[in-house]
C-alpha cells in the first residue's frame, strides 16, 4: 500500500459510523473524508464523540455500524495493513515516567521492528523535530505537561506513519507551546503527512487546517474547507454593525421591526447596533432607511462576517449531552 499516493483516495474515510456505550449513544452516522496531505480539524464540545472516533480510526475500537478506512483500508477488517501507516497520540498519553525520553522513544522503535540504525538515525530526527535534543537523556518524570506532549508527539513520528491522528495535542499547553506545536504541525504537512487533529477549540485550528468536521452530540453538523464553513454561516443570515449620533429609542424600535430580524444586540452606550437579519430579507440599504425614517442619525455602517467562535456556536447546542 502506498498510502501517501491520493490514488488511494482519502486519507481517512467514515461513511455511516455509529457507535454506542450501553444507553449512550457516541457517533450516529457520522460520515466525513479527510483528503490525503491535508490538515484536517476534527472539532466538537467535550463529548461530543471525538475521542471515540480517533479510537476507531486508531483500529483499537470497533464501530458498532458503518465503515471507516484509512487510505482505503478497512480499520476493522484489515487493521493488519492500516496499523503501520497511523501514529495515534492520545488526549492524556500514558509515558513510562521512569525511562529517558531516548528510552522510551528506543522502546517504541524496537516494538515497530526498527533496526538499532534506524532507530538511532530516527531518534535523531525526531528530536530535532520536536526541538527536544536537548532533553535527550531527561527522566520523563521530570518533564513538565508541555515536554511530555512532545515527547509523545516524537513517540508517534518513530515509525514515520502517513497519517497521524492527534486527540487534543495542545492540552495544557502554554501559549508558546500551542505555537510551537501548530508550527511542528506544519512542518509534518510540507513532509507529506496528513494530519487530523481534534480539539473543542474551533478558533484554535483556524490558521491551521485545510478542513473542518464539526461533530456535536455524535453527529456530524458540518465537513468541508474552513472558507465553505463561513460562507455557509453567512448565508444563513447577514450581520451589520450600526453606530448612531446618539441614543434614539424610535431608531431601536424601527430596528426591531426590520422583517428577518434574527439577532439584535445594542451596546451600553445604547447607540452602537448589531442587527443579524435572515439572508434575503432585509438589505443594508433597508436597515438604514427604517433608521433614518424613525429619525436616528447613523454616523458609521459596516457589514461583519461571523467569526469562527460563531460558527461553531451556531452549529453545536449548549450544555453536556446525556
Amino acid at each position: 500500500m502506498t498510502a501517501n499516493s491520493s490514488e488511494n483516495g482519502p486519507a481517512l474515510e467514515a461513511r455511516g459510523v455509529s457507535h454506542w456505550y450501553k444507553a449512550h449513544r457516541a457517533l450516529d452516522q457520522v460520515t466525513f473524508e479527510v483528503a490525503t496531505g491535508s490538515i484536517h480539524g476534527f472539532v466538537g464540545p467535550n463529548g461530543a464523540g471525538k475521542t471515540t472516533t480517533l479510537k476507531i480510526a486508531a483500529t483499537l475500537l470497533r464501530p458498532r455500524s458503518g465503515t471507516m478506512r484509512v487510505f482505503g483500508r478497512d480499520v476493522v477488517y484489515e487493521y493488519r495493513h492500516v496499523r503501520p501507516h497511523i501514529g495515534f497520540m492520545p488526549d492524556y498519553p500514558a509515558l513510562y515516567s521512569q525511562m529517558t525520553v531516548f528510552e522510551l522513544l528506543d522502546f517504541f522503535g524496537a516494538a515497530y521492528g526498527l533496526s538499532l540504525y534506524v532507530r538511532d538515525r530516527v531518534i535523531k530526527d525526531v528530536l530535532a523535530l520536536t526541538d527536544m535534543e536537548g532533553r535527550r537523556d531527561d527522566l520523563i518524570r521530570t518533564l513538565s505537561r508541555g515536554m511530555q506532549q512532545r515527547v509523545s508527539l516524537a513517540r508517534v513520528l518513530v515509525h514515520d506513519p502517513d497519517l497521524l491522528l492527534l486527540d487534543e495535542p495542545a492540552a495544557g499547553l502554554d501559549p508558546r507551546g500551542r505555537i510551537e506545536l501548530m508550527e511542528v504541525l506544519k512542518e509534518l504537512k510540507s513532509m507529506g503527512k496528513t494530519i487530523f487533529i481534534s480539539s473543542h477549540i474551533l478558533a484554535e485550528l483556524a490558521n491551521l487546517c485545510d478542513s473542518v468536521t464539526i461533530l456535536d452530540r455524535g453527529q456530524v453538523r458540518f465537513s468541508g474547507a474552513m472558507d465553505e464553513l463561513l460562507e455557509q454561516r453567512d448565508a444563513a443570515g447577514a450581520r451589520h454593525v450600526v453606530q448612531l449620533a446618539q441614543p434614539h429609542e424610535p431608531a431601536e424600535a424601527a430596528v426591531r421591526q426590520l422583517p428577518g430580524l434574527l439577532r439584535l444586540d445594542i451596546d451600553e452606550s445604547r447607540i452602537r447596533y448589531l442587527v443579524e437579519v435572515r439572508a434575503g430579507e432585509a438589505d443594508p440599504n433597508q436597515i438604514l432607511a427604517a433608521i433614518m425614517k424613525a429619525g436616528g442619525q447613523v454616523v458609521a455602517f459596516s457589514a461583519q462576517r461571523k467569526g469562527l467562535d460563531q460558527a461553531f456556536l451556531d452549529l453545536t447546542e449548549p450544555g453536556v449531552p446525556e
